[in-house]
């Protein structure tokens, strides 16, 4: 887990009357909800003041006390940062945190010269949860009436270390979408830019783009006379097929290739998919199983009758009878 090390925004002034005291408050005790809220805005969290003193007191050395925080500002880039004073012992009071303080001969003499007035504390704690857990120095400060700690005044100026750029959890740089080691400044830049996309979409909306936009009535006429002529389309087309089955099935009922009786069943092959190809090239290949009537409205020939006058014949030849006698009297 990422830390910073920040001079927390509470002061705490020192006798007026340039008097050393012995204890002096570091840390304040928490409001509701474990939060510490600072002059500049910002907050922490001290749930366990015991906790934090613990690991403070784990680095086994005194805390340092110095002028304007030059333990963490000036000593990284090797200049002079003598201490003002030493914490010698760290207690917990009504949920502060306390400490025995033992000034340097330099350090007295500023106080006691009311020099210096004021003490502003720094301390680590967790990037994400905000927890403090660990007090790391203390500065002598006259800045008392700034709402911004001390610290970070001094890293505003042009000689001074920056401070680290706050990196974003891993869920919030996930959901935006940034790269590994992504900062805050990232993020509201991109907030930012996408707030400003939407502003732009929003305007755009407003006046759509003709080549991208319709009006939605007129959408809504062009897509009925798509439908309609599509509706037609098919009706046409349904209509050429039922003619072409049935003058096809027809054909071949009059060609003896099928039973006039399955004319329907035909048909309604025909109309299933492929089904037209597939009865061409089975009459193709039918044969003739039924031979033409031959009666097309003919009057069919008189068997009966013929086989009558034969018989009319033999019967006039035996009884030695004309056909027309028998013809007249035979009726």
């Amino acid at each position: 887990m990422s830390d910073d090390h920040l001079s927390c925004a509470l002061n705490f002034e020192l006798p007026a009357d340039g008097q050393l005291p012995e204890w002096v408050e570091l840390i304040p005790a928490p409001g509701t909800n474990y939060r510490i809220d600072g002059r500049d805005g910002r907050h922490w969290f001290m749930r366990d003041p015991q906790a934090v003193i613990q690991q403070s007191q784990n680095q086994q050395r005194d805390i340092v006390g110095d002028w304007e925080h030059a333990s963490e500002l000036k000593a990284p880039k090797g200049e002079e940062a003598p201490a003002a004073f030493w914490i010698k012992e760290l207690e917990q009071r009504n949920g502060a945190i306390w400490g025995r303080i033992e000034f340097t001969p330099r350090g007295e003499e500023s106080v006691r010269n009311k020099e210096y007035r004021y003490l502003s504390p720094v301390f680590d704690y967790h990037r994400t949860t905000l927890e403090i857990y660990r007090l790391k120095s203390v500065g002598l400060t006259n800045k008392h009436n700034l709402y911004l700690s001390a610290l970070n005044q001094e890293q505003t100026q042009p000689n001074q270390p920056e401070e680290n750029p706050m990196l974003l959890s891993e869920a919030i740089r996930k959901a935006l979408g940034l790269p590994e080691g992504a900062t805050e400044e990232d993020a509201t830049a991109l907030i930012a830019a996408r707030n400003q996309e939407l502003q732009t979409a929003k305007n755009q909306a407003q006046t759509p783009s003709l080549d991208k936009f319709v009006p939605r009535t007129d959408y809504d006429t062009a897509m009925n006379r798509a439908n309609d002529a599509e509706t037609k389309l098919q009706t046409h087309l349904t209509t050429a097929r039922n003619q072409e089955v049935e003058e096809l099935v027809g054909q071949a009922v009059k060609d003896g290739k099928i039973a006039p009786a399955s004319k329907d069943y035909y048909i309604t092959a025909c109309n299933q998919e492929n089904g037209v190809e597939n009865f061409k090239k089975f009459i193709e290949t039918a044969p003739v199983i039924g031979a033409d009537s031959n009666l097309d409205g003919k009057k069919p020939k008189d068997d009966a009758a013929t086989a009558m006058n034969a018989e009319e014949k033999q019967i006039a030849a035996m009884f030695g009878n004309s056909a027309e006698d028998l013809a007249e009297f035979g009726k």
